[in-house]
Order: C-alpha cells, then structure tokens, then sequence
C-alpha cells in the first residue's frame, strides 16, 4: 500500500508538469483500476522487489490518471470568450469570507443562475467603489450565505506568469474558481444589484458563516490593535488583514507556519479534546453510570479528538498542512477503533495518498512539501532509535528537562532536514529560526491559539478580556521576533539550486541526521556548500541578458551585464499594500540571489512605472536611483535619506559595464523645471549596446518626444534591434517616422490582460507587423527573456513552460 500510494502521489505531480490533458481520462482510470485489482493475482508469487515495482508503477498510472480526470471535469465550465467583459446579471449566493480593503471587498460567488450567458459555478469577484458611470457608488455589505442578484463582468482565470513567480492561475484551478471579475454597480436603474436572502441553509454556507461571526467578533475586541489579523488567522485562518511588513518579520525569523492553522495547533486541541474528554468519561460524568464499561476511554478520547481537528480544520479553510493533520488523526483514531496497530510512516502515507486524491494540485505549493517533508524527517531521524525511558519516580524538574531536550531535539531535526527544500522553494533559510521557533512554538500553541479560541467563543465581556490578552502577548513575541529578524545575519540567501545540488544536499542532510555511532556525521554539512555558496548566474563579458517581466498594465525590465544589474522601471501598483516589484520583481531577484542592483532607472512618476519604487527600494540594496521623479517623491527621498546616490535622467550621459555601453538619450536638462510637461514627457530613454546588438527602453514617451529625438539624433543612432515599445503601444505613440528610425526587428509590448487602455491600439500594434517586425506581448507571453551574444535568444515563459490550465 505505501508504495501504491507513494506512485499515485508522483503521478499526480506528473500530471500538473504536463502542458495538454490526455484524452478520455475517465475511461483510462477505469481500465487501470480494473488491472489494479488484479494486480493482486498476477503477481503471486513474485519476487518481492518486483511487486512493489509494479504497485508503485500502477499507483503512478493512476495518480496521474486520476489527476486527469479531476482536471477534465475542473476545466468543463468555462466562460465563453464572446462573454469575456460584457454586462452579465447573475443569481448566487456569497460562499467565502469576504475580505474588505479601502478601495472595496472580494469574495466569491456561487452561481446559480446566469442571464445571457453560460457562467461556470464558481466565480471570485471584487466590487469596487468609486465607478463614474454607476447610478450609485454604494459597495454592498456582502456576508457568506446571503443571496445576490449582481451585475458583473467576467474574465477567464489570468495570471501573470514570470520565473519563479506565483501561478495564479493554478491557485484558481485549485479552488475550483473558473472566472474572476467585478460587480456593476447598478449600471442602469432598471438593474440594480439587490440583496434576495439573508441566508441560504447549506453545509459550506453555515461553516462560511461561523468563520465570519468569529471573525467579526475577534474585530470588535480588538479594533485598531496591531496584531488584529494575527489573531484572526489563529481561530479561522484568515491571513489577509495581516501587514506585508509583518509577514516580512515572521519569514525572516521562520516562523510563518505558526501563523495560521497549522498541523502544530490542530493536534494541540485535538489532544486537549482527547484529554477533557478522557477525563470525564472515566469519571462517568460524575455519576454512577460506569460508562467505561459500555465503550474504552481509549476510544472515546479519540473519537472527541478527531472531532474537534475536524471543526478547526473546517475553520482553518481546508489548507494542506492542516488537512495531512487531520487525515492523520483519522487514520490514528480509526485504526484505534477497529482495534488495527498501524505505524507512523502508514499513517503519513494514508494522509499523503489522501490529500492527492482530494486535492491534486496540492502538490504544486510550498506548503504541500514542507509539510510532509517536516514529518518525514522527524521520521527519519527518530524512528528505530531507542531512548532510556524516564523512570516513574524520576523528579518534576528531571522529567521537565527531558522533556525541553526532547523538544529542542526536534526543532534542531526540523529545521536542518527542512534546509535543502527551504532553499529549493525559497532561496533562502532563516538562521535565527531555531530561536525564534524555541520562543513562538509555545507562546503560540500552547497559549495564545487557546486563549484565541476561547475569547472567540466566550461572551462579552469574558471574551474581550481574553482576546485582549492573547494580542498583548503576541505584541511582545513580535517585538522579540522584529529584533532577531533585523540581525544582519538572520537570514542566509542563495539562488534556487539546480536539481543536482538539490540532491547532493538531500544526502548529505541524511547523513548528518544519521543515526548516533554513523562515522562522521559531522561531514554531511559538505553536501550543503554547493546549495548555500552558489552565486547568482551572469551573462559572459560584453554581453547581455534582458527580462521584461509580466507586472500586468506597467514596465519593469532587468537589464544584466557580467557584472552588474539595472532594473529599469519597478512595476505598477496594485493596491496600496501590492505592486509589481513585492509582487514579481523582488521574489524573481530572491530566487536568483540577487541581493543588490547597481542602478536602478524609474523612467517617469506614472504608478504603472514607479509604483513598485518603495516595495524595491526597502527589501533590495541598490546602489544609484536615477529619475524623472520630482524632488519629494517618496523614491527620491529614501534614497537620499539613505545616502545613496541619485541623480535626474539627462541626455548625454552614458555608463560602460564590462564592454556594454549605455546612453540616455531623453530627456533634456530643461525638462525637469517645466511644470507644463506631462510625466510621460520626461520618460527616461535609454539605449543599451552589446556588441552588434542593442535594446532601446523608450518608457512612455509620445510622437512628440518621438519628433525631438529624431530631429537631434545622428543617423542611426536610434537603430535598435529590439524596441520596448513606447507608451505601451498607445495611440500616441510608435510614429512611423520614429519606428522608420529604429527599425526594430524584435519589439516587447508590457500590457495588461484585457487592460482598459486597451494598449497596444489595434492600429499601432498592425503598424509594427506591417513593417514585419516580430511582436511580443508579455500578456499573452508571459515575461521575456533576451539573451544578447551573438545572436539574440528570445525566451517566451509560457511557451517556455506550458500547463495546461493556462489560458483555459
């Protein structure tokens, strides 16, 4: 059975590695289960290797079989392209936590009826407030279970889809979310969007429900206070209200497991259940029932156990950790019931075959692996090694030290075997984990999580009290937590490593957590140098590499030399704690081990270009900031307040990095003191030399920059291989004098899905393949790659890396 499921589980994965669904999933699965359950017969008498070979060969099969016929049935209902962006009015009911910010609340929306159009059943949209052409701006107060009749407009699931990068897309797929859109607010009078029931009765609305009056709740003890959303997260695993800055804090000192539901918490209150439940039954309820006679305490605690993780796993919203939890606890309880003696690695494989049955595409997220991984490494280092056992009549304070050394034990097994999958997923590992984790463990499981629950549960005024207790002590584990995290030393970074290092390191974390009497343990380390001292990759001297990232509607381009980096824009905001640079830019740069940028060129003060400034400028050193900015942005001043150097783009100046030359070219000295000239008028232009080959990065300039830098150029020194078009490919842009000048063989068009500018301009963009120059668009492409040598290597992400959930 443990190798069956550990195949079905590979080809699951293998399944959402592939770019197209083989056909007639269903009919396959049937076929192979059919030949699973002869497998039995077939193999009798087989040499035992070869049947666990061919167990875990099916199980392969099936796993990924069965991740197909999942996926088929997952990607059945689509929205139709026709119906992409007209005015739909659909019937539903609220079937999540609605989350609210300044600019209005997401939620999602089960679908029961749809006029007009064929809407798939489960759609995420937001309403925002603030539309020009709505009869009423008003944002509905939406909460889980009421019925709406809404006015929306739909898109399919998009995503943008960089190296490293978050695959929206597939999270969406995950939760069964086949459209996203936005709610009309009451476009005509005659439409309005109405509330048509206060509740509708239903397993998932009621559990929506809770999780929301707990919610409320917990906001109201705790209103203005800091750690708010800690707390929230803690009772009903709601993650949103807390701060990017503070999750900073919580990943640089490793902790950000403990904020949330974790396995860590679910076993803490089944056992607290387990435990009251126990008692009470044993005392028969103080009475003279004798229950124990009529079913073992044994099994009554387990069954209160299960039954309690099966509530806060409801609260928790289903995640991976908290799932192989529960799926544990189950498979424990069950196996105690039926009187069955099953080991911990059966159990670990029962919850493993259990989440990928239900859940197939778990295995695409970080948390899937660190979660099994933890647990397997406990595994590994523990099982089959024998300890003294404590003697009864051994003292409190020998007892209570055995028990700190055993716990010190784990986290020092946990945190080295979880080293090498840190790194492979995060390109980074907090040192100062073991502390922090030494100091949060307990304070978080054992005191604040039930003081949590307790407050959310109790009435006022008993629960204030509590709650207010729980956010005290949390206040000051944060402070103790934002000391450590600010050590220079508290987190160590490298570049993803490649698979081999990955294993080499792998081998030696099995070896150094060997058991003890293993020759030099001690050596195991070794295999972990070519995963924590790799260095970033760089093009070789006098070339060049270019990524044009997918930040949506906005610019962000990496420009690398041998030896030193420029990014050229930071992205758009997205909200006011989301832009492109903490959302793509800076996780991109951390996967590459790219601590430092050179220089950094914002081309003008528009959000779609200098949106991301602040999120780069505070998690990411760069040397030199050069701009259009005016004195007073928020970018100008940190870099000042920082000593770093800063300086307004000008014409004429020009840098050489190990044979690649760069020229700014736009704009003009005067510009920065003419008040009448738009941002998009002083956009940093700037041509980029490698050899034979050249990129010019044009930001937002218009025909009439275009007109100037014709008429003070010299012949050919505009001509360009690749262009980054002007302005996004706006109406106002990409003259045909200036893309004459030019001439580009190669342009990038950074555009938003579906953006609202609808850029490129359908005119502009055929004026481009009218001259035959070949046209990338990083919404439809995905981030670009250029490698300028001797040729120039253009690398498509999504053709690069095709799922077959993209685009669907």
């Amino acid at each position: 059975m443990r190798t069956f499921l550990l195949g079905f589980s590979a080809g699951a994965f293998w399944l959402q590695m592939q770019a197209a669904l083989p056909a007639h999933a269903g009919a396959a699965l049937l076929l192979a289960s059919l030949l699973f359950m002869m497998l039995g017969y077939v193999t009798r008498g087989w040499h035992t290797g070869l049947r666990l070979a061919m167990r875990c060969l099916f199980g392969l099969v099936f796993g990924y079989l069965w991740a197909a016929f999942l996926a088929h049935a997952a990607l059945s209902s689509e929205l139709a392209l026709k119906d992409e962006g007209q005015d739909i009015t659909v019937t539903g009911t609220i079937a999540s936590l609605p989350y609210r910010f300044e600019q209005g609340v997401r939620f999602n929306f089960a679908v029961e009826k749809a006029a007009g159009a064929k809407v798939p059943p489960l759609i995420a949209l937001s309403w925002y407030a603030g539309f020009r052409d709505a009869v009423t701006n008003a944002v509905g107060d939406v909460q889980p279970g009421e019925r709406w009749r809404l006015t929306v407009r739909l898109q399919r699931p998009h995503g943008n889809a960089n190296p490293m990068g978050f695959d929206y897309e597939a999270w969406l797929l995950e939760q069964g979310v086949r459209a996203t859109g936005y709610v009309r607010p009451q476009p005509r009078a005659d439409t309005p969007n109405v509330r048509l029931a206060a509740f509708v009765p239903g397993f998932g609305n009621v559990v929506e429900a809770s999780r929301a009056a707990l919610r409320a709740r917990i906001a109201r003890s705790l209103e203005g206070k800091q750690y708010a959303g800690v707390i929230v997260a803690l009772v009903v695993g709601d993650q949103r209200a807390i701060p990017q800055s503070d999750w900073q804090v919580f990943n640089r000192t490793g902790v950000s497991h403990l904020i949330s539901i974790s396995g860590l918490h679910i076993t803490m209150i089944a056992g607290l259940f387990a435990l009251g439940a126990g008692a009470l039954w044993r005392r028969s309820f103080f009475t003279d029932w004798q229950l124990p006679l009529r079913l073992p305490v044994q099994k009554v605690a387990a069954l209160a156990g299960a039954l309690a993780a099966f509530l806060y796993v409801l609260l928790a919203g289903f995640g991976v950790p908290a799932q192989r939890t529960l799926y544990m606890l189950l498979v424990v309880a069950l196996a105690l019931w039926l009187g069955r003696v099953t080991s911990i690695v059966h159990v670990l494989c029962l919850a493993l075959g259990a989440v990928v049955l239900l859940d197939p595409w778990a295995v695409l997220w970080p948390g899937f692996w660190l979660s099994f991984g933890a647990v397997a490494t406990m595994l590994y280092a523990t099982a089959g090694r024998t300890t003294a056992p404590m003697p009864l009549q051994a003292g409190r304070w020998r007892r209570l030290r055995a028990a700190v050394a055993l716990g010190a034990h784990t986290q020092y097994v946990v945190t080295v075997g979880l080293v090498p999958l840190t790194m492979l997923l995060f390109s980074q590992v907090s040192l100062v984990s073991p502390v922090a984790n030494a100091l949060a463990i307990p304070v978080i499981s054992l005191v604040v999580t039930p003081l949590s629950l307790t407050g959310s549960l109790l009435p006022a005024p008993l629960s204030d009290g509590l709650l207010l207790l729980a956010h005290a002590i949390v206040q000051m584990l944060a402070q103790m937590l934002e000391w450590l995290g600010a050590r220079r030393f508290a987190v160590w970074t490298a570049p993803a490593p490649p698979m081999w290092s990955f294993c080499w390191a792998l081998f030696g974390t099995a070896w150094l957590l060997a058991p003890r009497g293993w020759p030099h343990r001690w050596a195991g380390m070794l295999g972990w140098l070519p995963l924590l001292t790799a260095l970033p990759s760089s093009p070789p001297p006098g070339q060049l590499w270019v990524t044009a990232f997918d930040v949506g509607q906005g610019m962000a381009v990496l420009v690398e030399t041998h030896g030193h980096r420029l990014l050229y824009d930071t992205g758009p905001a997205y909200s006011l704690d989301s832009d492109g640079a903490s959302r793509v830019i800076v996780p991109y740069l951390r996967a590459r081990g790219i601590a430092k940028l050179d220089g950094v060129i914002i081309s003008h003060s528009d959000l779609d270009h200098a949106g991301g400034a602040m999120s780069l400028l505070e998690n990411v050193q760069v040397g030199w900031l050069a701009s259009s900015l005016f004195d007073g942005h928020p970018a100008v001043e940190f870099q000042r307040e920082s000593h770093q150097p800063y300086l307004h783009c000008t014409a004429g100046q020009s840098w050489t990095w190990e044979g690649v030359h760069f020229a700014m070219l736009h704009p003009l000295p005067a510009s920065h003191t003419d008040i009448a000239l738009k941002p998009n008028a002083r956009s940093c232009t700037v041509k980029i030399t490698a050899g034979k080959h050249s990129i010019l990065l044009a930001g937002d300039i218009e025909a009439a920059q275009e007109a100037q830098l014709l008429a003070r150029s010299a012949e050919g020194e505009l001509a360009a291989d690749v262009l980054l078009a002007p302005h996004h490919g706006s109406g106002t842009s990409s003259t045909q004098a200036f893309l004459n000048a030019v001439h580009p063989a190669l342009a990038i068009f950074q555009v938003g899905h579906r953006n609202r500018y609808k850029h490129p301009k359908a005119q502009v963009y055929a004026r481009y393949g009218d001259m035959g120059i070949t046209r990338l668009r990083t919404d439809v492409t995905g981030a670009v790659v250029l490698e300028f040598g001797s040729n120039i290597d253009v690398t498509q992400y999504r053709a690069s890396r095709p799922r077959y959930w993209h685009g669907r």
